[in-house]
């Protein structure tokens, strides 16, 4: 009987059951059983995988306090996604699990939903959407609540999202105007009022309102109740009043920060401290209280995350004092201590090349630019002015160095054998103590390290039983290898004498240069060996010769650099005076001797009339000569000058002379040595080069105008063409045409040899005749080829069968009788044929 009884109790609960899993009956318990699964089942693991999403965010988001904060800390790309493909594997999770809460429990009877749970479930689908950047699928989802569930309590909260993802598609006006619909007709809780308001925050920021936006956070951080907000909405303030030039009322706001303390994220805190002490102008009266406050930062160890920008503060705050040595020291400092940060990275950086070109030190200067460059993101403002800055530099530098090796070598040179023994057996023992310094050093971290080690349980379950944990073995085979292999990379074949030894920064860790050694570089085996350093120098007179050949040009150009490019006169006059005073090349005393008196007239310096008349005296049939007597018609131009020699020279390129162009440009390239047309010359001279001998040469010549004249138009303009031209041309396959006659640019080409350019000529006017008296449009041309060849060239027939039947109509009709070889080519082909000078290989294929 019993059993009976809990058999049909057991029916009836699974009746029940059954009749509550309905989602198309409008009674209790199904409301209330899809409700509760709802909630407490789907919903509950749903938003689980959200806040866990939220938390990924959080940990891996960077703000960039160097520019406004946005509101809400989210990153955001430029691309607008439509799916969940390379997302956040929790805001997934989320959404699958609203959506499956909206597809088994929703209770849609009548066109109304009976289960209270589902609008929730439609939040948390937009809010997994939106975080996962797919804002207009996220849109559909609020939309649907606020057109669907008129009566829920979650409508406010909607339209906060709704308008927050009108703000993310770049719809602000839109968000603005519903929200102030919604201040006029809803009331809002407290946090929700805060949350509206800084999304219209955020709205202004966007539409450059910054004022406006001031308000909005104003009431933002006041309705909030949360602290972390608070701050970051003060701190916002602050950062906006800033950038609207109103110090003291920015210094307010970050004093609000500061006032949170513990309740906001530290980061806040201190960002604050930094900007007041930003906007303090700093004066004898403040100076040492600013100090105190910078070294109170400092030390204090719950800041101990935030040096890095302590540091930088610091640094700034010496150099602002002039006390130069402590800011350099904490510029390093705050590099070594940075926590990854590029952009903090870039600013010190760019501090210190700062600092170093305004001491003159322009090769110090080019090397932290080039640092400043490897951390700012590409195609960005910072990055193309400091990359402008550096490639200003890069000539600076190169001759820098050319000027120091020629003058090391020089002087070792004159020295007497004596001197130079005792010089090389100084640097050696200097070398010796560095290397011993540096071993000992190595043998004390690593016995500090093997210690440690020696005193854990690993340390002593191992000791005495392999190599690597007996220290003194250790610190010896190390020892050993260095003196034996150097600093050697861990890769294959590390053994092979040819291998490069790494120069590795002490800063970074980073290998900033590799050297291959050939036999006669430094190495282990040689570098304490006197007579190494000894065969070093050159004895030949010859050679001597030519270091202070380059060492002149160098300095000869270093000069014009340091004129016209850095507007630094004293240094210019300097490089400039030691070129006249080193027994130069005839070609470089003139144009330095006018260079020098442009600098003095500029200075007011009474050398001018000197150099003046030593230029007038000296050099009285030159071009500068003339310049300093009747300036007046020099400006407006006569026969001699540079501009009428280029104009010549390139109505001679249009008229294909170009054996005489590069000749002439070699010359004219020599004669005017120093004068700005130079590059112009030169890059003449390559596309005349390229027309007369082909890919190779005209690749070669591009690349000398473009390492040579870098920061001239006509350097970038070959630089350009090296990048973007010449791998367009490089292409030496013919594309077919046996098998396509058909559509095409085709050409009729008549060979001649140069020594017969009368008979090409006569050739050319009697084909244009033809093709007038046959009423084609064809064009007529002549090209050269090489120093011995050129082409008649007809242009313009749209088929092979066309350009065959002209050929063939010229050589058969009495009123032409043309009967000159030629051949027909496919217009690609010809090009071809003209950049590669292969018309050989042409011939041997069709």
């Amino acid at each position: 009987m019993k059993l009976r009884h809990t058999f049909l109790g057991a029916l009836v609960l699974a009746g029940i059951v059954f009749n509550a899993c309905s989602t198309q009956k409008d009674k209790f318990i199904n409301r209330n059983w899809h409700a509760l699964n709802t909630k407490y089942n789907t919903l509950y693991n749903g938003n689980l995988a959200f806040e866990k999403g939220l938390e990924e965010i959080s940990a891996t988001y960077r703000d960039d306090y160097w520019e406004i904060l946005p509101v809400e800390r989210l990153k955001v790309t430029d691309e607008v996604k439509l799916d969940s493909e390379d997302n956040n594997p929790n805001f997934i999770i989320a959404e699958e699990k609203a959506t499956k809460a909206i597809q088994k429990h929703s209770m849609d009877i009548k066109d109304e939903e009976r289960n209270p749970q589902t609008d929730e479930a439609f939040l948390l689908l937009g809010k997994s959407r939106y975080f996962d950047q797919r804002y207009i699928p996220a849109l559909e989802a609020f939309n649907y609540i606020l057109r669907k569930y008129a009566e829920s309590d979650k409508l406010n909260e909607a339209t906060i999202w709704r308008e927050k993802t009108n703000m993310r598609l770049d719809n602000p006006e839109v968000a603005i105007k519903n929200l102030k619909r919604l201040f006029k007709y809803e009331k809002l809780k407290d946090q929700e009022y805060a949350d509206a308001n800084a999304v219209l925050a955020q709205c202004y920021i966007n539409l450059n309102a910054p004022d406006t936006a001031i308000q909005k956070l104003k009431v933002a951080q006041a309705y909030t109740k949360k602290n972390p907000e608070k701050g970051r909405y003060l701190f916002i303030i602050g950062q906006l009043y800033n950038q609207m030039g109103h110090k003291d009322s920015a210094n307010y706001a970050f004093n609000k920060v500061i006032d949170l303390n513990r309740k906001s994220p530290r980061v806040y805190m201190i960002n604050a401290h930094l900007k007041k002490i930003q906007n303090t102008t700093l004066t004898a009266d403040n100076q040492e209280e600013l100090l105190e406050y910078l070294t109170d930062l400092e030390e204090n160890r719950e800041n101990r995350p935030f040096l890095d920008k302590i540091y930088r503060e610091i640094a700034e705050f010496h150099l602002a004092t002039e006390s130069d040595s402590l800011a350099i020291a904490y510029y390093n400092k705050s590099l070594k201590a940075t926590q990854g940060e590029r952009k903090l990275n870039a600013l010190n950086y760019q501090s210190l090349a700062d600092y170093y070109f305004d001491q003159d030190q322009y090769k110090t200067a080019g090397a932290y630019y080039d640092s400043t460059l490897t951390n700012l993101a590409e195609n960005t403002r910072e990055h193309r002015n400091i990359k402008k800055k550096l490639d200003n530099l890069e000539n600076v530098i190169k001759y820098e160095d050319i000027v120091q090796h020629a003058d090391s070598v020089i002087t070792l040179y004159q020295m007497s054998e004596a001197e130079r023994k005792a010089y090389f057996e100084d640097y050696i023992a200097e070398l010796k103590r560095k290397d011993a310094e540096a071993a000992e050093k190595e043998l004390k971290r690593a016995t500090a390290g093997f210690a440690t080690f020696a005193n854990s349980k690993g340390g002593k379950e191992n000791q005495g039983k392999f190599y690597f944990y007996n220290i003194t073995s250790l610190g010896y085979g190390k020892n050993e290898f260095k003196t034996r292999w150097g600093s050697r990379s861990l890769e294959d074949d590390w053994r092979w004498s040819n291998k490069s030894k790494a120069l590795v920064s002490e800063a970074t860790g980073e290998i900033i240069a590799e050297t291959n050694q050939p036999s006669q570089t430094l190495t282990d085996d040689n570098k304490y060996d006197l007579d190494f350093y000894l065969a070093q120098i050159p004895t030949e007179v010859s050679a001597i010769d030519s270091l202070k050949t380059e060492r002149n040009f160098a300095n000869y150009q270093l000069g014009l650099i340091y004129k016209e490019q850095f507007k630094d006169n004293m240094l210019a006059a300097a490089k400039l005076e030691r070129v006249l005073v080193s027994n130069p090349e005839e070609r470089l005393i003139l144009p330095s001797k006018y260079n020098l008196f442009k600098i003095y007239e500029e200075s007011g310096s009474p050398l001018a009339t000197n150099m003046k008349q030593d230029i007038i005296n000296n050099h009285p049939d030159t071009r500068y000569a003339e310049i300093l007597l009747n300036p007046q018609a020099v400006l407006e131009g006569n026969t001699d000058s540079p501009d009428a020699r280029y104009a010549e020279l390139y109505k001679l390129y249009q008229d294909q002379q170009f054996l005489q162009v590069i000749t002439q440009s070699e010359a004219y390239i020599s004669k005017f040595t120093g004068d700005p047309i130079v590059p112009k010359f030169e890059m003449l001279k390559a596309n005349a080069i390229g027309r007369l001998q082909g890919f190779e040469p005209f690749k070669e010549a591009l690349n000398y105008v473009a390492l040579t004249y870098p920061n001239n138009p006509e350097g970038k303009k070959a630089e350009q063409m090296v990048e973007e031209q010449l791998p367009k041309l490089e292409n030496k396959e013919f594309s077919p045409e046996t098998g396509s006659p058909g559509t095409g640019n085709w050409k009729v080409v008549f060979p001649f040899k140069i020594r017969d350019d009368v008979k090409a000529m006569a050739l050319k006017n009697r084909l244009e005749e033809a093709i007038k008296d046959l009423n084609y449009r064809n064009i007529v041309s002549k090209d050269i080829y090489n120093l011995e060849d050129e082409f008649i060239v007809v242009h313009g027939f749209r088929s092979k069968d066309f350009a065959l039947g002209f050929a063939e109509l010229i050589k058969n009709n009495k009123d032409y009788r043309i009967k000159d070889e030629n051949f027909v080519v496919l217009s690609d082909n010809y090009k071809i044929i003209q950049v590669h000078k292969n018309i050989e290989s042409y011939k041997a294929q069709y």
